[in-house]
C-alpha cells in the first residue's frame, strides 16, 4: 500500500491550525509552552479517559483482537497496547534489514547538503542530529523515515543484535509530524527528539531518531545497552510520531518498491518485522 507524502483531507484539524491565521494564534502557545502537552498527557493517564478508547478503535479501523487483552487503566494505557507475537513475524535472517514498527515509510539518500526535501524544504543531516561528528557518518547513505499514524502500533524495535555507543536528547517543539506542515514548519529539526547511536553485528553504525509530536512529545526509550534484534527499544505515548534510522553508504539495498514509491513522494505501509532491504 503506497501513500502520496501530501495533504490528508482527514486531518481537517491540523489543516485549520497550521494553515489558517487563527489557527496559527491557537497554534503558538501549543507549540511553545510544553505545559500544554503535559497537561494533555496527564488527561490522557486518567481513567476517565477510558471513554474515548471505543471511538478511537472505531474511528481507526483497529483490529483489537490483535493485541493483548487486557483491561486498561487509561487512554494511554490502551494506547501503548502490546500486540500478539504471533501477529507480528520478525524476520531473523542477519541479512535482511526489518522495519522497526508499523509505520507509513520513505527513504532518501543523504547527499553533502541535504538529508531530504518536503514541500521545498530541505533538512541537513546536521540539523536533524544536531551533532557534526555523527553527521559526517552517514554521508550518502540513506534516511529511513517511518511515519506513526495514531491508529499504528506505537512500539518500535531494534532492526539488528548491537550496542548502544552513545544517546543524547535536543530538546524542541512539538509539532505533529503530519506532512500537511511540512512547508509551514521545518518539523523534524523543531520538535523534541532522542537520538541513540548504535554499533550493529550486520548493518555497521545505525542512528535512531524518534521525533515527539504536537500534544505528545513523550518518547519512552528503555535502558538498554546491549540489544538483540527484534528487542522493543521504546513507545510513544498518544499522537502520531516518527522514528527515523539513519545508515551508513553502501550497507544495504532497499527493496525496489520502497525506493521507487519514495523517488516519487510516495510512502510505503510497512510493518513491524518485514524485510524493507537486504545487507550488501
Amino acid at each position: 500500500m503506497v501513500k502520496k507524502l501530501t495533504n490528508d483531507n482527514s486531518e481537517k484539524g491540523l489543516s485549520f491550525l497550521y494553515n489558517s491565521k487563527v489557527g496559527r494564534l491557537i497554534l503558538k502557545p501549543l507549540v511553545a509552552n510544553k505545559f500544554i502537552s503535559n497537561f494533555v498527557g496527564w488527561v490522557l493517564d486518567r481513567k476517565i479517559s477510558c471513554v474515548g478508547i471505543k471511538p478511537f478503535v472505531r474511528k481507526n479501523n483497529i483490529k483489537i483482537d490483535d493485541y493483548e487483552k487486557k483491561r486498561y487503566d487509561s487512554f494511554n494505557d490502551f494506547f501503548i497496547r502490546k500486540i500478539k507475537p504471533e501477529k507480528r513475524e520478525i524476520i531473523m535472517d542477519e541479512d535482511v534489514f526489518i522495519s522497526p514498527c508499523d509505520s507509513k515509510l520513505i527513504a532518501y539518500k543523504i547527499n553533502e547538503k541535504t538529508i531530504f526535501n518536503v514541500k521545498n524544504t530541505a533538512y541537513d543531516v546536521f540539523s536533524l542530529t544536531n551533532n557534526k561528528k555523527i553527521s559526517k557518518e552517514f554521508k550518502n547513505g540513506y534516511a529511513l523515515v517511518f511515519r506513526l499514524s495514531p491508529a499504528d502500533y506505537h512500539r518500535y524495535y531494534f532492526v539488528d543484535d548491537g550496542v548502544v555507543l552513545e544517546k543524547y536528547k535536543i530538546n524542541g517543539k512539538f509539532h505533529t509530524v503530519n506532512p500537511i506542515v511540512y512547508d509551514k514548519f521545518e518539523v523534524f529539526k523543531e520538535n523534541t527528539r532522542e537520538c541513540t547511536l548504535l554499533q550493529t553485528k550486520n548493518f555497521d553504525k545505525l542512528l535512531y531518531i524518534e521525533v515527539g509530536a504536537l500534544l505528545v512529545g513523550k518518547i519512552n526509550n528503555h535502558d538498554i545497552k546491549k540489544f538483540n534484534k527484534g528487542d522493543e527499544k521504546g513507545f510513544f505515548m498518544y499522537g502520531g510520531s516518527t522514528v527515523i534510522i539513519l545508515v551508513k553508504k553502501n550497507i544495504i539495498g532497499l527493496d525496489k518498491k520502497i525506493l521507487k514509491n519514495s523517488k516519487f513522494g510516495y510512502e510505503t505501509s510497512v510493518k513491524l518485522g518485514e524485510k524493507i532491504a537486504k545487507r550488501l
